[in-house]
């Protein structure tokens, strides 16, 4: 705690002490890395918005077009017989993917509530104003903060069975065991019954996934050293953005796709408590992952959570799936 009182008196008003904390950790671990988490500044979600629309970047218009030209499908298999249920979505940003859905379900005259789970206060207040006007007859009620937290206040809300959205292939920004434990946790979160819609990056030309997160514009090379800039501009660090490199690399072998920033020389990097992180010449920081998946592994993946698949939506291409499990 005092030590905690001594950063605050060094830190500006807005100092956010676990920004902080996770930094200096991360950059003092072996091998260095940051939370992705912290991407998401104003600059990081504007950047982020921008790499969404590169003609590499293929994720969001699979998805969109399961959504688009799936509806219909997606909604009879979610209604299973016209009872009640809550329909959650985790991460629910903007809403425009599942935004399809809901105007589909409330034109099958479903008997739902929408839950949108985020972090962001600023998104569930925005998604509570504007998303009745965008989809009349709309249910919401939206929740800020954890999603698991939030899935235990979706539980004591009601009784209805659940049905949740996690999409975006965000179970991929995940090392493979840690979205293990993910399902595992989101299963012990979710009674019999309850059903999951889960989308998954699949594998493919190692080519085109590489293409993704190395675009021709150096658009994710900026949204990578926006991270170095933000702990700049919060946490009074002196990281010079031109010694470092982003590097992206896909295994096939393992479905694993990361970033890194490596240091282009020896150099030391400060905070204004006198806090120093030391690089060497061609060290890197560990920025994200981006894990692709067989849809064998997926279906491993519900089995060992206590699922049972029952359904997969692909895109034209085959490039991507939403899945859907039943909690067994």
């Amino acid at each position: 705690m005092e030590a905690l009182l001594k950063l605050r008196a060094i830190f500006p008003e807005n100092f956010n002490a676990q920004f902080y904390i996770d930094v200096i950790n991360g950059l003092q671990s072996e091998p260095k890395h940051l939370d992705a988490k912290y991407f998401y500044d104003a600059e990081g979600d504007k950047l982020f918005q921008q790499i969404m629309n590169c003609e590499e970047y293929y994720l969001t218009d699979c998805e969109m077009e399961i959504f688009r030209q799936q509806t219909a499908e997606l909604s009879e298999v979610i209604m299973q017989g016209g009872q009640p249920f809550d329909l959650i979505e985790l991460g629910a940003g903007d809403a425009t993917k599942s935004t399809h859905l809901l105007r589909d379900l409330i034109k099958q005259e479903a008997d739902f509530t929408y839950l949108p789970i985020d972090i962001s206060s600023h998104v569930i207040s925005t998604l509570n104003a504007t998303l009745p006007l965008s989809v009349p007859g709309l249910k919401i009620k939206g929740l800020q903060g954890e999603y698991f937290e939030m899935l235990k206040k979706a539980a004591d809300i009601s009784t209805n069975r659940k049905v949740v959205l996690f999409m975006g292939a965000n179970i991929g920004n995940m090392p493979v065991a840690d979205a293990e434990d993910f399902c595992e946790e989101l299963r012990r979160n979710l009674n019999p019954g309850d059903m999951v819609l889960i989308g998954f990056d699949l594998k493919k030309n190692p080519e085109t996934i590489l293409a993704a997160y190395n675009d021709s514009e150096g658009i994710t090379k900026e949204f990578n050293l926006n991270l170095l800039r933000r702990i700049n501009r919060e946490l009074g660090a002196n990281f010079n953005v031109d010694t470092f490199h982003h590097y992206a690399m896909y295994d096939p072998e393992t479905g694993s796709c990361k970033s890194y920033l490596v240091s282009l020389k020896e150099q030391v990097v400060t905070f204004p408590d006198g806090e120093e992180i030391h690089f060497k010449r061609d060290e890197y920081i560990w920025m994200e992952i981006s894990q692709k998946y067989s849809l064998d592994q997926t279906k491993e993946f519900a089995l060992r959570s206590g699922f049972k698949p029952v359904a997969n939506f692909f895109d034209s291409k085959g490039w991507f799936v939403d899945a859907v499990w039943v909690a067994e």
